[in-house]
């Protein structure tokens, strides 16, 4: 399909110019020629001589290049392609396009070329978001740009949503939808700002771990990182959703446009969830610990002997089922539980299920040989009354933003919106 193709592939300068040097081995690999141009920006990421060294071609970097320029560089690079592709594309550049402004090498030979232009978006969820960017992409899709991307994912600056470029392969497959191939389903060469399918609703989430104080140094823990909490949190916000994140300790920042309160123990965060009904939904992706210490020691305690101290546990308050099974007036429409399991992962859902009292459980396997617990993907199993739906692994943002979506299908066929208050802040444990 790409045998032959010229393509001109214009690097602007954010954190994912590096998925460009696999974009370009990629399409050569499939036949295609490719020559590159270069922002200032780009080269404070990837080099030069990195690039032309996989394009086999030079790059052209400077509009007052007196040898290039001599014979109308710009011009010729512009015209000489079957298609110009912008990866990556960031807010500034699109911005700049979208104006038509000329003012270095890149823009002035996207301004000049008079061939097809495909881009593949890569910035922060806030900028991507932004109304300023949002009319840039319109007004370049009215004037013919066909967009890949972006994907909703983990960016370099720790926030999750909308914002990471393609990959490499998926902006393979659009420059080839380009030149005639069916594009796979799963792609779309734009992707808008999700719906707000969500606004009006009050959803409350938790998230991360819970630390269970011993003594003022130790504490019973877990492994749960909040990566899936938090990324259901921002899919929710994205949607229109006003979302109350109640998250333990975790390394994480704060999900855009999302109210988080931080908490510690089990007891904190069944305390916060409360404070915070009534609310339409309640999604309780953290792990909390099912036992904490029944006396913490004031002071560190030492070893005074052979014999290691007793511990005697005592249960923590079970957050889902309490809220599952709470008066009506206050319960969520909607209460989705999780289920880390190592193993019997949908046998044990279903019981969860039905002991807690709640409408939804996402099941996960999270024993040996899974990377759930810190990693950056997921397979979940979704479980209903009505059945079991099995969900590839995906990213954790996917998973996030598929779970999004059938909350709003949820509540786009049933119930009426919850009357929004403000809400009250925990300050201790109950």
């Amino acid at each position: 399909m790409l045998k032959g193709k010229r393509i001109l592939l214009v690097i602007s300068g954010g954190i994912a110019a590096y998925k460009s040097l696999e974009l370009i081995r990629r399409l050569r690999e499939r036949g295609a020629s490719v020559r590159c141009a270069m922002t200032k920006a780009a080269e404070q990421f990837v080099t030069p001589l990195s690039v032309s060294s996989l394009s086999g071609e030079k790059v052209s970097t400077d509009i007052f290049s007196l040898t290039d320029e001599a014979e109308m560089g710009h011009i010729e690079l512009s015209r000489d392609a079957d298609l110009v592709v912008v990866a990556p594309a960031t807010a500034n550049i699109l911005a700049r396009m979208a104006q038509g402004l000329a003012d270095d090498m890149a823009t002035t030979l996207l301004l000049a070329t008079d061939k097809p232009i495909l881009v593949a978006p890569a910035m922060n969820v806030r900028m991507w978001l932004h109304p300023a960017t949002q009319r840039n992409v319109e007004q370049l899709k009215q004037d013919g740009v066909a967009f890949v991307g972006p994907n909703d994912g983990e960016m370099a600056c720790g926030e999750y949503g909308p914002g990471r470029m393609a990959e490499p392969l998926e902006i393979v497959a659009a420059i080839e939808a380009q030149f005639g191939k069916p594009l796979p389903k799963h792609l779309m060469l734009v992707q808008p700002p999700p719906a707000q399918s969500l606004k009006g609703r009050k959803v409350i989430v938790t998230s991360g771990p819970t630390h269970e104080p011993i003594d003022p140094v130790r504490y019973i823990a877990n492994r749960s990182s909040g990566k899936q909490g938090h990324a259901i949190a921002a899919a929710l916000a994205a949607r229109g959703a006003e979302v109350i994140l109640v998250t333990g300790p975790v390394s994480l920042p704060d999900p855009p446009g999302v109210k988080t309160i931080h908490v510690e123990a089990a007891r904190d965060m069944f305390s916060a969830c409360f404070l915070n009904l009534p609310a339409d939904a309640a999604i309780f992706a953290a792990a909390v610990a099912d036992w904490r210490v029944a006396v913490e020691a004031s002071q560190k305690l030492k070893k005074t002997s052979d014999t290691p101290p007793t511990l005697r546990l005592a249960e923590n308050p079970d957050i889902l089922r309490a809220i599952a099974t709470t008066d009506a007036k206050r319960r969520p429409t909607l209460v989705v539980g999780f289920a880390a399991e190592t193993e019997n992962v949908v046998a044990y859902a279903k019981k969860k299920l039905a002991s807690k009292g709640c409408d939804w459980i996402v099941a996960n396997h999270v024993g040996e040989g899974s990377d759930t617990f810190g990693g950056d993907s997921n397979r979940v199993h979704l479980v209903r009354q009505d059945g079991v739906e099995d969900w590839p692994r995906m990213s954790k943002a996917e998973v996030a933003a598929q779970l999004a979506d059938r909350i709003a299908a949820f509540f786009s066929e049933s119930a009426p919106v919850v009357k929004l208050t403000k809400p009250k802040i925990s300050k201790g444990r109950s």
